[in-house]
């Protein structure tokens, strides 16, 4: 159902500058979105009430799940924000613009990142597992959220870079180390989607 909003919105958008050409519509696609604050949000969202965040430690990861296929891309808040700040800006820009960070995410660069061994899964073991967890209200992720992420594309960020002079200024692997810093300490902000350590 996400994908399907996405490509849904997209035509609309599409339909919408076909009718009304005096109206500059800018789209952006952004990457995974990460930073510290939003850890504990996204632990309620994707690993649920089970998963405590201060476990999260690389020492206890002795090793990855390696499933082919799953590479995804991320992005720091403040680098998306920054994007749109210069779409606002740039007069002429219009259309989709894709932002994303480099490297792409792996279980080879997240290996390197926590000193854990990447080891082969198959998709079927991991989806089966992940439709076992969530069929027993143990992850509020679905399956098909998992077959979403499988099929994702790699963006190519180049018409962001050149026609809105847009450059991350973190690279996918500082998000991340950022991210798993919130993760383990239960970061937050002050508004309710935000709120940090409370699960649930």
């Amino acid at each position: 159902a996400y994908c399907r909003e996405k490509a849904y919105l997209e035509r609309a958008l599409d339909i919408f500058e076909r009718d009304h050409p005096g109206i500059r519509v800018v789209r952006m696609r952004p990457a995974f979105l990460f930073k510290r604050e939003s850890a504990s949000e996204q632990r309620r969202i994707f690993g649920g009430k089970f998963l405590p965040g201060p476990l999260a430690r690389p020492e206890l990861l002795p090793f990855l799940p390696d499933i082919p296929g799953l590479r995804v891309q991320a992005l720091h808040t403040d680098d998306a924000a920054g994007a749109y700040r210069l779409a606002v800006r740039t007069e002429d820009a219009r259309g989709p613009y894709n932002l994303a960070a480099d490297p792409p995410v792996d279980a080879e660069l997240l290996g390197e990142m926590t000193g854990a061994r990447p080891v082969r899964l198959p998709r079927t073991a991991a989806r089966s597992a992940i439709a076992a967890a969530w069929g027993l209200h143990l992850l509020p992720a679905s399956p098909h959220l998992f077959d979403a992420v499988l099929r994702l594309p790699l963006m190519d960020c180049t018409r962001a870079r050149a026609e809105l002079g847009w450059r991350p200024v973190h690279t996918a692997t500082e998000v991340l180390e950022e991210f798993l810093q919130g993760f383990q300490q239960g970061a937050g902000a002050a508004t309710e989607p935000l709120r940090g350590r409370k699960v649930g």
